[in-house]
């Protein structure tokens, strides 16, 4: 994430920069001044404009500073390269006989080495800390600088090494490496702009909260996150679905139409996520949903004590779902009002109405429907996640959902992104990866069943859920609500994701339904 704040790395690559240019001013070549009143002034002053960005920014940007755990550590590397490659070539300078065509000669296979090397190292070191300013920055000063040298270059009539069948060669070879890399550079700098402005755009101020942080929870450091404009409003704690589906790496695309009125908090439950990436349980041997249940009445007393607050609002997602609506069940004087989104309430209800009503609209369209009901009895005669998966994965054919959001896009365009969260989706690859991290959790979503557990609140329910979500089925939620005397809200062409889907309509519902007076 951009951060603000004095950088020892950008200090360091700046030193680097600086020194063998302070050296140079005296040891240039002998006719060298001659071509400076030559110089284009466009490119003159982008120089002039990206060194002085450069500088800056380099300086007061925290978030490139040495992170080791970091994915994105190989930006920081290469750029560090490229400033020792830097350093190598102006120590062959000094050591020639310092005319145009010895400052001019290629290094390392860069041309005008002089100039390129620190303009790349920088845009590296730009991509390495996203920050989109460093990165601009950079480019303007490349275009002015070495735009500039290459002037002088051909003014003095300095000309590559005579060309040969081999070194044609290269140069394809590096033409074709040469493509990818930009493209990599583009595809990275268009993410890190997108990063940046998500953060800017809803930049946390005064007396307002934005932090990342671990929580001692039960024997294990808990990841969550807390992000609001005023820290002394209501808080919201969300729990992720999944199970171990964290997603608080692109949750701002509906909390940050929260956190003006509330304090949002989001939580990497154990077994998942940042979570389990800081703790020793590599094989999740303590999850459960006790354990579950246990943590969350932890982390809700450690965020009364911390904001002051007696109640929390819980709101959960799908799996989540279920673990909140069974803590605000059980703990209703610790809860201000729960929201369900997806609400799961019982899997062989939801997966039935999902099943009927995928089979009418196939026989509608006169298609097959022989392996989608083989699955269906599949399911009946020994019911499994694999094979509740099975029928879903033919019903969802039939139950598109137009205003489905992509969160993998949203997730890499996200201010809040880690390494870590790309790592945690390295350990469940495979159903057999999710099903053994999930443990007991899975047989708790197959055997749950709210209509009997949980047929009434003490505190007031929203369920919000997409009118397009079969995920959890909609039917069986309007059903559960009517039940249990809730209110409920469907929004049109949304999927299970409908926070995502739809972030303004949920969250303007979510604000209504908390705004409205407890009677």
């Amino acid at each position: 994430m951009i951060g603000f704040g004095f950088s020892y790395v950008g200090l360091i690559f700046l030193v680097m920069l600086f020194i063998p240019n302070i050296v140079w001013a005296n040891n240039k070549p002998a006719d060298y001044d001659k071509y400076v009143n030559n110089e284009n002034k466009v490119l003159l002053f982008l120089e002039r404009s990206g060194e002085v960005l450069v500088s800056a920014i380099a300086l007061i940007s925290g978030g490139m500073d040495i992170r080791i755990s970091s994915l994105w550590i190989w930006w920081l590397a290469a750029a560090f390269v490229l400033m020792v490659l830097y350093e190598l070539y102006w120590i062959r300078y000094f050591r020639s006989g310092k005319t145009m065509a010895d400052m001019y000669s290629s290094y390392a296979g860069f041309p005008v080495a002089g100039a390129s090397l620190p303009v790349i190292a920088f845009l590296f070191l730009g991509i390495y800390g996203s920050n989109i300013f460093l990165i601009v920055s950079a480019v303007i000063l490349g275009i002015g600088h070495i735009g500039i040298h290459l002037a002088h270059r051909r003014e003095a009539g300095v000309t590559g090494p005579e060309r040969s069948a081999l070194r044609t060669v290269l140069t394809v070879i590096k033409v074709l490496i040469l493509i990818p890399a930009v493209i990599i550079i583009a595809v990275s700098s268009y993410f890190i702009a997108a990063r940046n402005y998500n953060y800017l755009t809803n930049l946390i101020t005064g007396n307002g909260i934005e932090e990342q942080t671990y929580v001692e929870i039960n024997g294990q450091k808990q990841f969550i996150t807390i992000r609001g404009k005023d820290k002394d409003a209501p808080v919201i704690l969300y729990l992720h679905g999944g199970p171990l589906s964290p997603d608080s790496s692109m949750d701002y695309v509906f909390s940050n139409h929260l956190i003006d009125e509330y304090v949002f908090v989001n939580w990497d439950q154990r077994g998942c996520g940042r979570t389990y990436l800081a703790n020793g349980d590599r094989d999740n041997t303590t999850v459960s949903f006790d354990q579950a249940a246990d943590d969350l009445d932890k982390l809700v007393d450690y965020l009364c004590g911390r904001f002051g607050k007696d109640k929390v609002i819980i709101m959960g997602h799908s799996y989540g779902s279920l673990l909140g609506s069974r803590y605000a069940y059980e703990h209703p004087s610790r809860v201000t009002a729960y929201i369900g989104i997806g609400q799961f309430i019982n899997n062989d209800a939801a997966l039935k109405a999902e099943y009927e009503d995928a089979l009418r609209l196939a026989r509608e369209q006169g298609d097959d429907t022989s392996a989608m009901t083989a699955a269906y009895d599949k399911y009946l005669q020994q019911p499994s996640l694999e094979a509740s998966s099975e029928v879903s994965g033919y019903a969802s054919a039939y139950h598109p959902a137009p205003r489905s959001s992509n969160n993998i896009l949203a997730a890499l365009r996200s201010p809040y992104m880690a390494s870590d969260d790309a790592k945690w989706l390295t350990k469940i690859l495979s159903f057999d990866d999710f099903v053994r991290m999930s443990g007991p959790l899975v047989d708790t979503l197959m055997t749950a069943d709210l209509f009997t557990t949980q047929p009434s609140y003490e505190v007031p329910v929203l369920f919000i859920t997409g009118g397009c979500d079969w995920n959890c089925s909609y039917p069986v939620m309007v059903e559960y609500a009517d039940l249990t005397g809730s209110e409920y809200k469907i929004i049109d062409g949304c999927g299970h994701y409908v926070h995502a889907d739809a972030p303004r309509e949920f969250a303007a519902a979510v604000k209504e339904f908390l705004q409205k007076p407890v009677i």
